[in-house]
């Protein structure tokens, strides 16, 4: 009896607990949008039902994801940590988590929640073991066990940029009704994709309702917290990519029935609106803060919500690295007025030939008419070269960021004040992505990106920063300083001198030739390609030579890897007609080889197709095997 009894204790206390004490949290999220819904005063769109949670719940007037593309956001949002310091920033980039680190549904299920997702995951970083309790297009809230709490995730791919441009399409939207930004030509191919834009938002927003029905239709809705935001800015061209305000803001709606409002932010009010500013890492800590767990110390983002929600913090952060095929380094931060960016790679521009944006109607007419210089001076900016060091917008008096006030006098004293705050970002999560992408993997062999980022004697952050710093700064007297990091013992550093002399043009070329020559040489690849690229962009008829041949033995992707592929095609590209002799050879090239996942394995034969338009180069295979790529 004795043992009969014990046993019966075992199995009760084996047996989930699910209390009355928790409540459901259901997020409704969807592609590609910002703010262009009803409820933020956008009088075009149509939102009916997104507009009816907000009007008796709450928005956020100031939300920002971290990234302005969709894998680096879920990065953030599931881990609660910017990508930059996971070193998950870049696209498909699938690092390691840091050791001793969990993505939020974890925590979640160890307290009794049943997590379902259905059905987008697209991290940068790599699952450790089964996260959800089921992700697919069929995982559902009605699946948990009787009684149990659920944390449900639907997202809505109705208004992802791929539809924007997709043809034949029912118009609802008329184009004419349409307030075309500054920054965007006024033709009827841009009219027609902003037209389209707004109906696949309203296709979203039917797609929240639907799920809000169902929760409703259940007798839940009064039990459940619901969130509604979009993963980052618009799928037009100079939203999605770009990490301004166009690229980050969102659409964020909370909703804290009556039962769970003591649960809520401190300034919620029904059909209320919130200036606290909001970002992508505050989601995770934000959401086991509700369910009663405090965040851990490795979360980045701050808790509004819940029991451990802190202070409105003064800023957010913003970061675009590799889009697809091309590399970029920008950092952006907000105080909620003025945005702030931070171009580290000013010799490429906002508007980089990245082929699935190169697929929307407006891209191409855009490019053509600049081309043809028929632009206008704001509309030029996404296709000028060199982009300005610093960028700084007033949201108050130019909405469109278009009127760069970083050289104002006026503005000075808050350009001071976002340059630090935004350096002092970088310094606190130790942005480990200014690391070549190819040195972002191999330090980190053994261990992981961010774990490796806190070890001076493996990542030497301030160093390598104030490399970075000083080379895009663009300033011309720099180029001893320059000349001198091409010889430090750390590789990094030595890619950002000879990174910095290409970024200054011929002159700076012609100084340092001896350096660049010798540079040719050197045991990182990543400084190779930048010394070849200068060399063969600025030098003589002896120089170009001596590039090409560099750039011809690292452009193989099954000798050199796809990452160093990736890199010496880009600068071969750039090269144009100059490097006409080794297109051949390129057109005809393997395009698969060593990779960090199979995510990458398009990336080559799209930079093979723009320099060699004819070639028919077969999607890479990587010979680490990885998750199917999905659309960005």
């Amino acid at each position: 009896m004795k043992h009969l009894l014990l046993a019966i204790v075992l199995t009760i206390l084996c047996q989930p607990i699910f209390g009355a004490d928790k409540p459901n949290i259901l997020w409704l999220t969807s592609e590609d949008h910002g703010p262009e819904m009803g409820c933020y005063g956008d009088k075009v769109a149509r939102t009916p039902n997104v507009d009816a949670l907000a009007a008796k719940g709450m928005i956020f007037k100031k939300a920002w994801s971290v990234a302005p593309v969709c894998a680096p956001a879920r990065t953030a949002i599931i881990t609660g940590m910017y990508p930059s310091s996971t070193g998950g920033l870049h696209m498909r980039s699938m690092v390691s988590m840091p050791e001793g680190t969990q993505m939020y549904p974890k925590f979640l299920q160890k307290v009794g929640y049943y997590c379902s997702n259905n059905s987008k995951t697209d991290y940068n970083v790599r699952d450790s073991g089964q996260i959800w309790d089921e992700s697919s297009g069929q995982a559902h809230w009605k699946k948990r066990a009787e009684g149990q709490p659920f944390f449900a995730v639907f997202n809505s791919t109705k208004s992802h940029e791929s539809q924007i441009r997709t043809r034949p399409h029912s118009q609802i939207t008329q184009p004419a009704d349409i307030r075309i930004p500054a920054y965007h030509p006024d033709t009827p191919e841009v009219r027609e994709d902003w037209a389209q834009y707004y109906d696949k938002v309203s296709a979203a927003d039917a797609d929240a309702g639907k799920h809000l029905k169902d929760l409703a239709d259940a007798g839940l809705t009064e039990d459940t917290i619901i969130f509604y935001y979009g993963d980052h800015g618009s799928g037009m061209p100079r939203s999605k990519r770009w990490p301004s305000n166009s690229g980050l803001h969102v659409p964020m709606v909370v909703y804290f029935p009556a039962k769970w409002q003591h649960l809520a932010p401190k300034e919620y009010s029904a059909g209320g609106s919130s200036d606290r500013m909001v970002s992508f890492v505050d989601l995770a800590p934000t959401l086991l803060s509700i369910v009663g767990i405090q965040p851990p110390a490795c979360m980045q983002g701050h808790a509004f919500a819940g029991p451990y929600q802190t202070e409105p913090q003064p800023y957010l952060y913003g970061e675009r690295g590799r889009m697809d095929e091309r590399m970029d380094l920008v950092r952006s931060i907000t105080d909620g007025r003025y945005v702030y960016l931070r171009n580290y790679y000013p010799h490429v521009s906002q508007a980089q030939r990245v082929d699935f944006q190169f697929q929307t109607p407006t891209t191409r007419i855009w490019n053509q008419l600049f081309t043809e210089g028929k632009t206008t001076p704001p509309q030029s900016i996404f296709w000028t070269v060199p982009k300005e060091p610093e960028e700084l917008y007033d949201l108050q008096s130019d909405r469109d960021e278009v009127k760069n006030l970083a050289h104002s006098p006026e503005h000075r004293p808050i350009l001071e004040k976002l340059r630090a705050a935004q350096r002092a970002h970088l310094a606190k999560v130790r942005d480990v992505c200014f690391l070549p992408e190819s040195e972002v993997h191999s330090r980190a062999e053994g261990s992981t990106p961010y774990d490796i980022a806190h070890d001076d004697t493996k990542y030497p952050f301030e160093r390598i920063l104030a490399a970075a710093d000083l080379a895009s700064g663009l300033d011309s007297t720099a180029v001893p300083q320059l000349t001198k990091l091409m010889t430090d013992a750390d590789s990094a550093i030595r890619f950002w001198g000879t990174l910095g002399i290409l970024m200054r043009g011929e002159d700076a070329t012609r100084q340092t030739a001896s350096a660049l020559d010798k540079a040719l040489s050197d045991d990182s690849v990543n400084v190779r390609i930048a010394a070849a690229q200068a060399l063969g962009t600025f030098g003589d008829e002896a120089a170009l030579n001596k590039a090409l041949a560099t750039l011809s033995t690292l452009a193989t992707p099954e000798a050199n890897g796809v990452l160093t592929s990736m890199a010496a095609l880009a600068a071969i590209e750039a090269l144009g007609p100059k490097a006409a002799s080794l297109h051949p050879a390129i057109a005809s090239m393997k395009a698969d080889g060593p990779s960090p996942d199979g995510r990458y394995g398009s990336y080559v034969p799209r930079l093979i197709q723009n320099i060699a338009p004819d070639a028919k180069p077969a999607a890479g295979k990587a010979k680490r095997k990885g998750k199917k790529k999905t659309e960005e």
